[in-house]
C-alpha cells in the first residue's frame, strides 16, 4: 500500500486503505499521516466532487445520497466525513455535524479543516467554551493564522471578554490592516467596553475601505449619541445608489434614516428610509406572528389551568435575575442599575434558555417531544431539575465575577417565563414595560444584529407587543408579585423610589452606586451602550410622536393594550 501511495499520490483510495491497515497495526502517526494525504488527494475524486458540487447547486438531498453510500462503503474516509458533517450545518443539524467531526479528528487529529469547521460549528450551536478549546488546538500549530485569531476573537465576545478580544482583533489588523469587516468588528468590542472614540475610528477605517458597507454605516448610527455630518450623508445615497446588494442596501437605509431623523425637518424622508430597511429585511426573515400567538396562547391557558402553582422540583439555585420585556424598553437601563451592585453580576442577552426551550419543542423521540410548552407538565421534578442545573452550567461561562447573583437579559425570555418558573424555581424575574407606541417605534428604526425578527413590519411588532403583554396578564393574576415591573417612564420620572422598589423584591438592600449607575464601566454590547453611560434623561420619552402620523398599523395591531398601558385588561 505504501508502494502503491509513492507510485500513484492521487489515488486517495490507497491512502485510506494504508490508513486503515496502520491503525489495525497500532502504528497511529503513520496513519493519521496516510489519512490527511487521502484528504488531499481527495479533491480529485470524482464522487466526493459530485457531491461538492450538489452542495453548492442546493441539491442537498443529491450530496447526502453519495456521501451516505460512500461512507457505508468506506466508513474512514475522513474527507468525506468532514463533508457529511459540513452537510449536517447547513441543514441545522449541530449535534450530528460535531459528532462527525470529532469522528474525523479521532482518525486525524492534525486534519485543519475538520477541526476549524468544528469550531465554527460549536460557535453556532451556542457552545464558545468549547469553541474556543478548538481554536485553541488550532493556533498551537498555526499561531499567526488571521482567521483562527479572528473566531478566537469572535468567541471571546460570546463568553464576555472584551478586553482580550480588542486585544486580539488589534494584533491581526495590525498585520493585515486590509479587513474593512475585521475593523468593523473591532469597532463593535471598541464600543462594548466604552472606547467610543476607538470604535468611531475603526468604523471609519471600515469605510474608507469599503464605502458601500452598510453596517459599518449602521454601526456609526447604532452608537445613538454619533451625529452624522452632510457629507456623510451624501456618501449613504452615493452608496445606495452604488451598490444592488440587498444585505449593505438595508444597513444604509437604516442609517440614513438615523442620520435623517437626527437632522431634523423632513420626517417623512426619514421615515421613508427607515421603512425601506425594515422591508428589505423582512423579505429575508421567515417570521410568522401566528406561530407566536398560539405559543402565548397555550402559555396562557396552561398558566389558567394552575401550572406555576403545580410546578414542583427544578434547581434551587437563586443565582439568575432575568430581566424581560421588549427590546428597545429599557431593560439595558435595568440592567445596568442592577449591575452597579456590588452583589450582582451583568454578563449580556443570553440565549441559554431560549436553546433550552427550543429542544423541548424540538421533535424527538418520547412522549414530551415537541409539545412545548405542554411537555412541562408531563416531566417529573428530576427532568426538571436537570434542566436548571443545565442552564446554570450553560451560563457559567459568562460569569467573571465572585458574585453571588448575575442578570441575564434576553428580553425575548417573557415567553418562557413558566419554564423558567418549572426550573429555576428560586430565580427573580423583572419585567420592563415602555409604552407601546414609544417602544414600537424605537424598535422599528432598530435594525438588530441578530433575532428580533418580529421588529421589522408595524402589524407584527404591534401583536407582538400584544401577545407579550397578555401572556404576562396571566401570569400576573395566576401567580402575583412572582413577576417584578418596572415601567420605564415611571422609572424615568422617579428613579429614586424606582430602584429602591426593585431592590426590595430582589431582597438586595439599597447601593448609592444603583443610582450612580452610569459610572458603571462594565461592558455593555446592546444598542443601548452609550444612552446607559449617561445619567437618565426624558428627551425620548416621546420622541414617537413626531412619527405618529406613519404608525397607525402599530396601533390597529396593539388593540385594546394600548389604551389600557401599562395594564392589561383580560
Amino acid at each position: 500500500m505504501r508502494r502503491a501511495g509513492a507510485l500513484s499520490p492521487d489515488l486517495a483510495a490507497a491512502w485510506r486503505a494504508l490508513a486503515d491497515t496502520l491503525a489495525l497495526a497500532g502504528e497511529h502517526e503513520e496513519a493519521e499521516r496516510a489519512h490527511l494525504a487521502g484528504v488531499k488527494a481527495s479533491t480529485r475524486d470524482p464522487v466526493l466532487a459530485q457531491a461538492a458540487m450538489a452542495m453548492i447547486e442546493g441539491r442537498l438531498n443529491v450530496a447526502e445520497r453519495a456521501l451516505r453510500d460512500r461512507l457505508r462503503a468506506q466508513p474512514t474516509d475522513v474527507a468525506a466525513i468532514r463533508m457529511m458533517a459540513e452537510l449536517a450545518v447547513r441543514l441545522g443539524r449541530y449535534d450530528d455535524a460535531i459528532t462527525l467531526l470529532r469522528r474525523a479528528l479521532e482518525l486525524a487529529p492534525a486534519f485543519t479543516a475538520a477541526r476549524e469547521l468544528l469550531a465554527r460549528t460549536l460557535q453556532r450551536h451556542n457552545r464558545p467554551a468549547d469553541a474556543l478549546a478548538e481554536v485553541e488546538h488550532l493556533l498551537a500549530a498555526e499561531p499567526d493564522n488571521p482567521s483562527v485569531l479572528m473566531l478566537k476573537a469572535s468567541l471571546l465576545v460570546r463568553i464576555g471578554d472584551q478586553e482580550a478580544a480588542a486585544a486580539v482583533y488589534a494584533h491581526v489588523l495590525a498585520r493585515h490592516p486590509q479587513q474593512a469587516k475585521g475593523w468593523m468588528s473591532y469597532g463593535h468590542v471598541l464600543k462594548a467596553i466604552g472606547r467610543v472614540d476607538d470604535a468611531i475610528a475603526a468604523y471609519r477605517t471600515a469605510l474608507e475601505q469599503q464605502p458601500t458597507l452598510g453596517e459599518a454605516w449602521w454601526s456609526l448610527a447604532n452608537l445613538k449619541t454619533f451625529r452624522f455630518s452632510v457629507d456623510d450623508r451624501a456618501a449613504m445615497e452615493r452608496g445606495l445608489r452604488a451598490t444592488a446588494d440587498d444585505e449593505n442596501r438595508l444597513h444604509l437605509h437604516f442609517a440614513l434614516g438615523k442620520a435623517l431623523e437626527d437632522a431634523g425637518g423632513d420626517d417623512a424622508a426619514a421615515f421613508q428610509a427607515y421603512a425601506e430597511g425594515n422591508r428589505l429585511r423582512r423579505a429575508q426573515l421567515g417570521y410568522d406572528p401566528d406561530e407566536t400567538h398560539d405559543q402565548c396562547a397555550r402559555i396562557a391557558a396552561m398558566v389558567d389551568r394552575g401550572f406555576l402553582d403545580r410546578a414542583r422540583g427544578g434547581c434551587l439555585a437563586p443565582d439568575p435575575i432575568f430581566v424581560v420585556g421588549l427590546p428597545r424598553s429599557g431593560s439595558t437601563l435595568v440592567e445596568q442599575i442592577l449591575a452597579s451592585h456590588s452583589m450582582v453580576e451583568g454578563t449580556s442577552e443570553l440565549p441559554d434558555m431560549m436553546a433550552i426551550a427550543a429542544r423541548l419543542a424540538a421533535p424527538g423521540k418520547g412522549a414530551a417531544a415537541g409539545r412545548y410548552p405542554e411537555c412541562l407538565d408531563d416531566l417529573p421534578p428530576d427532568a426538571l431539575q436537570a434542566l436548571g442545573a443545565e442552564y446554570i452550567a450553560r451560563t457559567r461561562v459568562h460569569r467573571h465575577e465572585a458574585k453571588p447573583f448575575f442578570i441575564d437579559k434576553m428580553p425575548n425570555n417573557w415567553m418562557h417565563v413558566a419554564l423558567i418558573r418549572a426550573i429555576l424555581p428560586k430565580a427573580r424575574i423583572v419585567d420592563v414595560r415602555r409604552h407601546p407606541l414609544g417602544v414600537g417605534w424605537s424598535a422599528y428604526k432598530q435594525h438588530f444584529a441578530r433575532g428580533q425578527a418580529f421588529t421589522y413590519d408595524l402589524m407584527e411588532l404591534g401583536r407582538y407587543y400584544a401577545d407579550y403583554a397578555t401572556l404576562m396578564a396571566h401570569v400576573d393574576r395566576a401567580a402575583p408579585g412572582s413577576v417584578h415591573r418596572v415601567v420605564y417612564e415611571r422609572l424615568v420620572a422617579d428613579t429614586e423610589n424606582e430602584v429602591h422598589a426593585l431592590l426590595e423584591h430582589l431582597g438586595l438592600p439599597f447601593e448609592d452606586g444603583c443610582l450612580a449607575f452610569w459610572d458603571n464601566r462594565r461592558t455593555v454590547r446592546t444598542p443601548s451602550s452609550e444612552q446607559v453611560r449617561q445619567p437618565i434623561f426624558t428627551e425620548g420619552l416621546d420622541h414617537w410622536r413626531r412619527f405618529e402620523p406613519w404608525l397607525a398599523p402599530l396601533k390597529a395591531a396593539l388593540g385594546t393594550v394600548l389604551h389600557t398601558y401599562p395594564e392589561v385588561e383580560l
